[in-house]
């Protein structure tokens, strides 16, 4: 099987998901500065998002404290499907989940959706490795924080492995 029929049959999964198959939300509210000059959210803005419900979830939800934790996430993949154009001045709900947790990493998808729409207009996440936050050296992730991950864990077939 080609990379591209692979990638395809990925993106279709991706493209049914909804609002249920997610377990934490934030909400954010577009910018005049997120428009690109073809009037849609700019693709680059959409890794800000995930890197926003991401760490609000950990400072929130897993007291991971960026300037003082032990562990820090460093991004080592990423990706984005882009299912409908959003722009300025939508709201968005961006809904997070947790596809796996590992002994040192974890993998996150976000969904984004216009504010109350059922439907997904991008799907992406991205793969974080924890490391001591002074070696930068691969280390297990801190007991509290694999907790809160658990919490958004979803185990099921079409699972996206992003």
């Amino acid at each position: 099987m080609s990379s591209k029929t692979t990638n395809e049959d990925s993106a279709s999964r991706l493209r049914v998901r909804k609002r249920s198959d997610y377990r934490y939300f934030l909400s954010y509210r577009t910018r005049w500065s997120d428009n690109d000059q073809y009037s849609h959210v700019n693709n680059a803005v959409y890794y800000h998002l995930f890197d926003s419900v991401i760490n609000a979830y950990l400072i929130a939800q897993c007291n991971l404290s960026p300037q003082t934790s032990k562990t820090i996430g460093l991004v080592v993949s990423s990706q984005c499907s882009f299912f409908s154009p959003l722009s300025f001045p939508q709201a968005l709900d961006l809904g997070l989940r947790v596809n796996h947790v590992g002994k040192s990493s974890v993998t996150y998808e976000v969904g984004i959706f216009p504010e109350g729409s059922d439907e997904v207009a991008a799907v992406g996440g991205y793969t974080h490795v924890f490391v001591d936050a002074v070696t930068r050296k691969s280390s297990q992730t801190e007991e509290h924080i694999k907790g809160g991950l658990q919490r958004l864990l979803v185990v099921d077939p079409t699972s996206s492995k992003l």
